[in-house]
C-alpha cells in the first residue's frame, strides 16, 4: 500500500484574503460586499491585487484590471495595505496552531496552508472533514475572515479539491481521493487549473494533442521526457493524483544554493536610459541587503522583459493570452572573480550586463536583478581575489553597514543618494511598499 494512502491532508485558502481582511476592518461581510484591493494612484492598468467573491460571483475574474471591471458595476475601492494583512495572516497562523504543531504545518503563501492532519484525527476523535471544518470556524469566529478547505490523501490532491472542487462547492469544501480524482477531474478544462501547470506548460501540452489530465496520464512518456526533461515525472505523477512528497520531506527540505533578489514591474515602459538608473537602484539595494545579512555573492543575474508592441500585442491577443508580463525579453549573467559584497563590484556587474545586453531602442517594462551562489562572508574555502585591496573593502562595508543602521532607525528613506532623486527613480517609492504594494 502506498504510504501516502494512510494520510491525510488539509489545504486552507483564505477567501479574497485582501478584500475580506478591508471588508472586516469596516464591519461588512466580507461574502456579500461588493469591494477590489487596488492602488488607484497609478494608471488606469493598475492589477486589483484582490476581488471579493461577491463581485467574482458577477464575472469580475481574479486579479483583473481596474479598467476592465464592467462600468455598470457599483463597487467599494479599498487601497492595499500589505502591513495589515501580514499582520491579520500572522494572526490566523496563530490560530492555525491552537489546533495543529507547526511541525505539521507548511505556510504556502500570505492566504494558504496545507496541514498533514493525520496525527491528530484519534487525538480530537474526529474525521479530516470535521477537523478542517473546526478550524476554518475558528478562523472566521476569531477574524470574521471566510475559508475555503481542500482534503485529500496527499498534498496534491488536497490542492486540486482546494483549487477544483471546493471553490465551486456551496459549503466551499473539496474532498478528493485517486478515484474520484479521476472520475471527476480527468475531464477537466481548462488544464490550467491544476496545481503546476501554467499557460506554458499547457501550450506545449496542447501542441502535443494533450487538454486534459485523462489525456495527460494515458499518453506515451517518452514524448513528454523529449519535452519536459525531468519535470515530466512530475506531470505524469500529478495526471494519476500521485504525489510523493510529504510534509517531512518539505520540513527536511535545504536548499543545496541561495540566491538574493530585486524585481519589479514598471508603472509605464521605459527607454533604455532610465530605466538603467532603476536598474542600478536595485543593485545597490541588493548589495546593501548582502551585508546586512552578512553574505557574499560569486555571481549576479540581470534580466529584463521589453514593453510588448502594437504588433505584438495584437499577436497575443489572437493567440488567446490576455495575461503576460511583458514582450521579449533580455539578459545576462556575470561572475566574480571571488564572492563580494561589495557595492562598487555588484553595481559595476549589474550595469555591465545591462549595457552589454538590452535593447537600445526597446522600452523595458519588467526589471530583476538575481545575486546567485550567495554564502556567507567569512565561509571557508572561498577562492580569494589577489587583486582586491581588502583594506577598501572592508571600509567600503563598514559604510554599508553604517547606511543599514541608520535606515534601520529612522527609516528606509532617511538615506537617499542623488540617483534616487531623479524623475524616474523609483527606490523612494518603493521603500514604502511591501512586496511591491502599499504597506498601509
Amino acid at each position: 500500500m502506498n504510504a501516502n494512502s494512510q494520510r491525510q491532508y488539509l489545504c486552507i485558502d483564505l477567501k479574497s484574503f485582501y478584500a475580506s481582511v478591508e471588508c472586516v476592518d469596516r464591519g461588512l461581510d466580507p461574502l456579500a460586499t461588493d469591494l477590489v484591493v487596488a492602488d488607484l494612484t497609478r494608471t488606469e492598468k493598475t492589477i486589483c491585487l484582490a476581488v471579493s467573491p461577491s463581485l467574482k460571483a458577477k464575472g469580475v475574474r481574479n486579479r483583473c484590471r481596474v479598467f476592465e471591471i464592467p462600468k455598470h458595476l457599483q463597487y467599494m475601492v479599498a487601497r492595499p495595505r500589505m502591513a495589515r494583512y501580514i499582520e491579520m495572516s500572522a494572526q490566523i497562523y496563530g490560530i492555525y496552531l491552537h489546533w495543529i504543531s507547526k511541525d505539521d504545518i507548511h505556510v504556502y503563501s500570505i492566504d494558504e496552508a496545507f496541514f498533514d492532519v493525520t496525527p491528530y484525527l484519534n487525538l480530537y476523535g474526529l474525521s479530516p472533514r470535521e477537523l478542517g471544518e473546526r478550524i476554518r470556524s475558528d478562523v472566521v469566529a476569531k477574524t470574521g475572515i471566510p475559508a475555503t478547505c481542500g482534503i485529500g490523501p496527499n498534498l496534491y490532491l488536497a490542492k486540486v479539491a482546494l483549487d477544483i472542487t471546493a471553490k465551486h462547492s456551496p459549503d466551499f469544501f473539496g474532498e478528493l481521493d485517486e478515484t474520484s480524482y479521476k472520475e471527476r477531474l480527468w475531464s477537466h478544462r481548462p488544464i490550467t487549473d491544476f496545481w503546476r501547470v501554467g499557460a506554458g506548460t499547457a501550450k506545449r501540452l496542447s501542441q502535443m494533442g494533450i487538454h486534459t489530465m485523462g489525456q495527460l496520464a494515458l499518453a506515451p512518456q517518452d514524448p513528454l521526457y523529449e519535452a519536459f526533461g525531468v519535470d515530466a515525472e512530475i506531470l505524469i505523477d500529478h495526471a494519476w493524483g500521485i504525489e510523493p512528497v510529504r510534509m517531512e520531506h518539505i520540513k527536511a527540505y535545504r536548499p543545496q544554493t541561495h540566491c538574493l533578489a530585486n524585481a519589479q514591474v514598471l508603472g509605464s515602459d521605459y527607454p533604455f536610459v532610465e530605466a538603467r538608473t532603476i536598474i542600478k537602484e536595485m543593485a545597490d539595494a541588493v548589495a546593501l541587503e548582502l551585508v546586512e545579512r552578512r553574505k557574499a555573492a560569486t555571481s549576479v543575474v540581470v534580466w529584463v522583459n521589453y514593453g510588448l508592441t502594437d504588433e505584438e500585442r495584437a499577436e497575443m491577443r489572437a493567440e488567446g493570452n490576455v495575461r503576460y508580463w511583458g514582450g521579449p525579453a533580455d539578459g545576462g549573467s556575470r561572475r566574480f572573480v571571488s564572492p563580494t559584497s561589495s557595492r562598487r563590484q555588484v553595481i559595476d556587474a549589474v550595469l555591465g550586463v545591462f549595457d552589454e545586453r538590452v535593447s537600445r531602442t526597446r522600452m523595458v517594462h519588467r526589471l530583476s536583478v538575481t545575486l546567485d551562489g550567495v554564502v556567507d562572508d567569512d565561509a571557508s574555502g572561498v577562492q580569494l581575489d589577489l587583486f582586491a585591496d581588502p583594506a577598501m573593502l572592508d571600509r567600503e562595508r563598514k559604510r554599508q553597514l553604517a547606511v543599514s543602521a541608520v535606515k534601520e532607525r529612522f527609516g528606509k528613506n532617511s538615506l537617499l543618494k542623488g540617483i534616487d532623486l531623479l524623475p524616474e527613480a523609483t527606490a523612494r517609492e518603493r521603500n514604502q511598499q511591501i512586496g511591491g504594494h502599499r504597506s498601509g
